[in-house]
């Protein structure tokens, strides 16, 4: 499996990363109402195993070049990627707009892994290990300390 790939610099993994994150550096400056994502996490364990699996897999997907892969502009995965970077600019904005049930809590939650998995199916299988760990902890973490708690 590691013989497809190089080491070297994906601009794509690096600008995905980013893409996802525009919402997070706004919420770090500007509280939202009704803002329940700054409460203290239940989940801490799991919370440390979703940041240690994220940042492997940033890593990843942006040091880690598949030889194989060719740049397609309408691939179904890059597509999937787009529309779960929609849907998370989407629950954002619902999430600023006061509104803090289950499928906005989903929403914050499903798209953004999505988007890193489909991302990882297509250029980069080497990150979809620690993608689909931080998908797991991360959905576990939205569930428990929005929904359930």
């Amino acid at each position: 499996m590691f013989k497809k790939y190089k080491m070297g610099f994906d601009i794509w993994g690096a600008v995905l990363f980013l893409i996802i994150m525009i919402p997070n550096f706004i919420w770090f400056l500007v509280s939202a109402p009704n803002d329940i994502l700054r409460t203290e996490s239940i989940t801490e364990i799991l919370d440390t195993m979703a940041s240690v699996c994220q940042v492997l897999m940033i890593i990843f997907l942006c040091i880690f070049i598949n030889k194989e892969h060719e740049m397609k502009k309408r691939s179904r995965w890059i597509v999937a990627v787009i529309i779960c970077c929609l849907l998370y600019f989407i629950s954002w904005g619902f999430y600023y707009n006061g509104f803090t049930n289950i499928f906005v809590i989903l929403g914050l939650t499903i798209p953004p892994c999505l988007a890193f998995l489909f991302f990882a199916i297509e250029r980069n299988m080497i990150a979809g290990i620690p993608a689909l760990v931080f998908s797991i902890c991360h959905l576990i973490y939205g569930i428990v300390n929005y929904i359930i708690r």
